[in-house]
This record gives C-alpha cells, structure tokens and sequence, in this order.
C-alpha cells in the first residue's frame, strides 16, 4: 500500500511539474542611453520578490546569469543599477585564470591606455559583503562580488568560478549562477597562469571584452 501512495505521489509531482508554466522574463529598460561610469550610490532598482537575470554579451558569445535577488539584495541591486546604466558595455574580462575564475567589471578596463591600472577600477562607492552560507562557491559557474582587503570595498567588479573554489567561502559574496553559456567562458582568453608562486601573466594575451549587459525580469 505504502509503495502504491509513492507511486501516486511522484505521478502527480510530475504532472504538476509539466503543467507549471517556465518564467516569462522581459527586459528591463535602461536608465541611460550611453555608459555612466561614476556615481555616489547606486540607486534601488530592484524588487527582491521578484526574479532576474542578465545576459552577458561578450566578443565569445552570450553568458546567461540567475541573480540571486532575496539572498545577496545589495549586490544584485548594484549589479543591475550599472548594468541599467550601460557601466560594463566595452569592459573586459581583465583578469582570466585556468582553473580558477573569469573576473570583469573595472570601468579603467575599457580604455588600453589605463591597461597597468586594470583591476583598480570602481563605480565611486563601495558597499558591505553579504555571506549566505547557504550560497557557496563550490562549483564553476558562480557568480561573486570582487573585492580589495576591506570587506566595504565591493563595488562593480565581479568573477565567475571556472571550477570550485571552496578555500573563497566566507570570504566573498556570491550573488548568481551561470545559467547558460559555461561553454562560452572556457572560450574567454586566459590573462594568467596560476602555481604555487601565484598567477603570472600571459604575456601578449587579449581580454576579451563585455560588449553589453542585458536585465531581465520575471515576476
């Protein structure tokens, strides 16, 4: 009897599933119509009940993040409030290590000419880590907010795990997840090597550049 109310139970869990309609989302609209780079503060642009995404369109093709809205509200909102803003079009990916994680988001990594800075570069105003301990980074795919020593130094920077990275856990946001187009980041051109001495350059490499950011959101 009790395997024929299983039964029952997982036939009606799928059914349920099939008829659960997948989330509509739609595009934000943006708050500018060229890049902004600098600001006081970020304004609140979103509603954490609500679910968003971003599409990440570089030079190797469409990177599809969920934001995680309820659980890392300040960084999500910041992320959206530049991204709205057209902040990241024509950064680049400045740091890329095998192994490890594909970091952007310095607006000095839009101009070559600020190249020895790239990595320094911010929106103007910093904001408080928020560790979930229920978010990790124990996979390639996750999205984190980078920093400097301080734990107020978030700002626009960010970096996506290319393979797990458990030694970041509380140390640093994680704020989404790649949804689609993992296999567009092994694409990214690497900038650096990693070993026991640290990273070390590629010399000669090219970053490749965040051509622009798309918000979604779904109710």
């Amino acid at each position: 009897m009790r395997s024929l109310m299983l039964a029952a139970l997982l036939v009606a869990s799928a059914a349920l599933a099939q008829s659960t309609p997948a989330p509509t989302f739609t595009p934000v609209p943006y708050l500018s119509a060229a890049p902004v780079r600098t600001f006081k503060e970020p304004g609140w642009v979103i509603d954490p009940a609500k679910t968003y995404r971003a599409i990440l369109k570089t030079t190797k093709g469409d990177v599809t993040l969920e934001l995680y809205a309820r659980r890392a509200p300040k960084a999500v909102n910041s992320f959206v409030f530049l991204a709205l803003n057209h902040f990241y079009d024509g950064t680049r990916f400045h740091r890329v290590v095998e192994g490890f994680m594909a970091q952007g988001g310095d607006p000095l990594s839009a101009d070559a000419a600020q190249k020895a800075k790239w990595g320094t570069g911010g929106p103007g105003y910093g904001f408080f880590v928020e560790l979930d301990p229920g978010l990790t980074f124990n996979s390639a795919g996750v999205l984190g907010m980078a920093r400097s020593q301080s734990y107020f130094s978030q700002g626009s920077q960010f970096f996506i795990t290319l393979a797990p990275a458990d030694f970041l856990n509380g140390e640093y946001t994680v704020f989404g997840k790649v949804v689609a187009g993992q296999d567009v980041l092994a694409k990214l051109t690497r900038t650096a090597t990693s070993g026991q001495g640290g990273e070390t350059p590629i010399q000669g490499a090219e970053p490749d550049r965040i051509q622009s950011v798309q918000i979604l959101v779904s109710q």
